[in-house]
């Protein structure tokens, strides 16, 4: 094996390290990781800059600056209150209904995106009730990645996919969309018992948040409008953004751009306010991951194991679905799913070329292997650093490890689940 790989391997391996015992914090190890990538050589500056993913970048800094502004209306609150007094403020009811939320809208929007709008809400009716808000947190991380799963447009790797493999919306929808409804229903129904005893209130409190007026909540209905009328223009964009030929970057700053545009023009205070409410921890994290990654990428680890597995199965249609979905399930946990799910499409479609005539299995395997596998680890997708770095910065840390000994298990079940659903219904 080349010098380089093995230099990569080891860098690689390190920063991991770091990032789970937490003795640094993940952006620092990140962004020294990527910078060792270059300095020992194994990656230029110009390709470790090609291999950041700026769509997604840009994407997240689109969509915090509109959240970041969305919240000064009030409008986060208000659905606080609406939805617990939906519910009667039952924390077990409350959170499978903020769950179900962020698992519809993850499907129709993009995981961070929902996430972005989702742990707001999560936050302030969890405070009122005095509950723990980490459960909350988990099962949204966890629903945000089953939702995305589910359509073509809910999670990166999907687009990929649809578009090398030539599947529709639709196709997303009926293939998908069941098999994650499914998993969603069993993946609440564990998480409730496992935190049971910690979704407790007491009745006062109850009453309190049920005498409470949503609508007194909202205390900038100008802004409010505004902002509603730029969240409609981005989401037309996102769900349009394959037509319009318009990355999912381009939608976010879009309607990032329009809504200062038209609510704090001539305000440099109100600018520099928004703008240093990015979770600029979690930009420069993710930016450092993909160089790790790219890293990687460059000296052809991710190729060689993936070749190397899929050698293994001799051909066998159904034992290489079931290895593709596990094996992009376990490494979607631990790496970024975007560059494994690079490198998985065109050993697939090598396959159909060698003589596999019916790669629907395999196709359906990579994108539930890759998007549920993200919610191994708190670094497997974009959303679950997204609500990490937000819990951070509100006082309330999510550890790697705390995460991953609820998450992981969950993870592998719903895989299993996948499994069963693959093999009955394709092969």
């Amino acid at each position: 094996m080349a010098i380089n790989t093995m230099e990569a391997i080891v860098i690689f391996v390190i920063a991991y390290v770091l990032i789970i015992s937490e003795k640094v914090q993940r952006t620092i190890v990140g962004i020294c990781g990527a910078v060792l990538m270059i300095l020992c050589g194994i990656i230029s500056q110009e390709a470790a800059i090609a291999h950041i993913d700026f769509n997604t970048l840009g994407l997240l800094m689109g969509m915090m600056i509109i959240v970041n502004i969305t919240s000064e209306t009030g409008l986060f609150s208000f659905l606080a209150i609406w939805s617990a007094k939906k519910v009667r403020a039952k924390p077990i009811a409350l959170l499978a209904a903020l769950s179900f939320l962020t698992m519809v809208c993850s499907a129709f929007l993009d995981n961070v995106t929902t996430v972005l709008l989702t742990v707001p809400i999560t936050f302030s009716i969890t405070s009122q009730l005095k509950i723990d808000v980490k459960p909350f947190l988990i099962s949204q991380i966890l629903a945000a990645n089953i939702g995305g799963a589910a359509t073509l447009i809910g999670d990166p790797p999907n687009i990929m996919i649809g578009s090398a493999a030539g599947l529709n919306f639709m196709s997303f929808i009926t293939n998908l969309s069941a098999v994650c409804v499914g998993i969603f229903a069993v993946t609440e129904i564990v998480l409730i018992f496992i935190y049971r005893e910690k979704l407790h209130t007491t009745a006062i409190l109850q009453e309190q948040v049920m005498r409470l007026d949503a609508k007194k909540q909202i205390h900038k209905p100008g802004l409010l409008r505004k902002c509603l009328f730029v969240l409609c223009i981005t989401i037309g964009l996102f769900v349009f953004h394959n037509t319009l030929h318009l990355g999912t970057a381009t939608a976010a700053l879009t309607g990032a751009g329009l809504l200062l545009l038209i609510s704090c023009r001539h305000d440099e205070g109100t600018i520099t306010k928004v703008l240093g409410k990015i979770e600029w921890t979690a930009i420069f994290f993710f930016a450092g991951l993909f160089v790790l990654v790219g890293a990687l990428v460059d000296t052809g680890v991710i190729a060689i194991m993936a070749a190397e597995a899929v050698k293994i199965t001799q051909g066998n249609l159904a034992a290489t679905a079931m290895l593709i979905l596990w094996i992009s399930a376990f490494a979607s946990a631990f790496i970024d799913n975007i560059p494994f799910v690079a490198t998985m499409i065109p050993l697939i479609k090598d396959m159909g070329i060698m003589g596999m005539t019916n790669l629907d299995p395999l196709w359906w395997s990579l994108s539930l292997g890759v998007c549920l596998g993200g919610n191994g680890t708190l670094i497997g997708a974009s959303a679950n650093v997204v609500v990490a770095s937000m819990a951070a910065q509100r006082g309330r840390q999510i550890s790697f490890i705390g995460f991953m000994k609820i998450a992981f298990p969950l993870m592998v079940l719903s895989v299993f689940i996948s499994s069963i659903y693959v093999y009955f219904r394709y092969l």
